[in-house]
């Protein structure tokens, strides 16, 4: 599978939210883009998984512009204001709710095996706000990557949480060499930081 954004741009009530912007990534790659921070980068990202239509440019994936089987193929990891959790909800009752969007069992003694599995069942109970950054990001990640059908996985901004550029490229590089297609949209991260060169918010090319 390849999923390919063509200058994309989104519009917004009082004009433009994201300039044409390009990037494309296949099933096993990893690929960054990097933006300012702000709402922007968000909507790549849901233009790129086709939650949000653009305004001009196109979003394929193995060359056709279909956004049902977009959706139906990606998920877009801890978008602010989207799909992140309620800080003050404990982990239990997130991943329990991660879980049943994902059509999985979600019961107690399910989530607890997730938990356990995952090597944080002595979180079970502990406010959402406070698991620690890299933990956060590689348990939202597996809950989304472990839904059925999904090949493309959009993290959005694990860098707001953390510094620590390594933390979340090893759980993104994880994914990518589990076979899923994997864009981490950076915001707050110096571009020479990353281990690749970022596509560009803005840049068409």
């Amino acid at each position: 599978m390849q999923v390919c954004a063509d200058s994309v741009t989104v519009a917004g009530p009082h004009g433009p939210v994201l300039p044409p912007t390009s990037v494309k990534v296949e099933e096993g790659g990893l690929e960054f883009v990097h933006g300012e921070p702000g709402p922007g980068v968000t909507a790549f990202g849901l233009a790129l998984t086709g939650r949000l239509k653009p305004a001009t440019g196109t979003v394929t994936v193995d060359g056709a512009a279909d956004a049902a089987k977009l959706r139906q193929c990606s998920a877009v990891v801890d978008a602010p204001g989207v799909s992140e959790p309620e800080d003050a909800l404990p982990l239990r009752v997130v991943v329990g709710e991660e879980l049943a969007l994902g059509g999985r069992p979600a019961g107690k003694d399910d989530v607890a095996r997730w938990l356990a599995e995952h090597d944080v069942a002595g979180l079970a109970n502990v406010r959402f706000e406070n698991v620690e950054a890299p933990v956060r990001t590689r348990l939202l990640t597996e809950l989304a990557a472990g839904r059925e059908g999904v090949r493309l996985l959009v993290l959005d901004t694990p860098d707001r949480h953390t510094s620590d550029v390594d933390s979340w490229v090893a759980t993104a590089r994880a994914q990518a060499d589990r076979g899923l297609a994997v864009v981490v949209l950076t915001a707050t991260t110096p571009p020479a930081a990353l281990p690749a060169t970022p596509a560009r918010i803005g840049d068409p090319s």
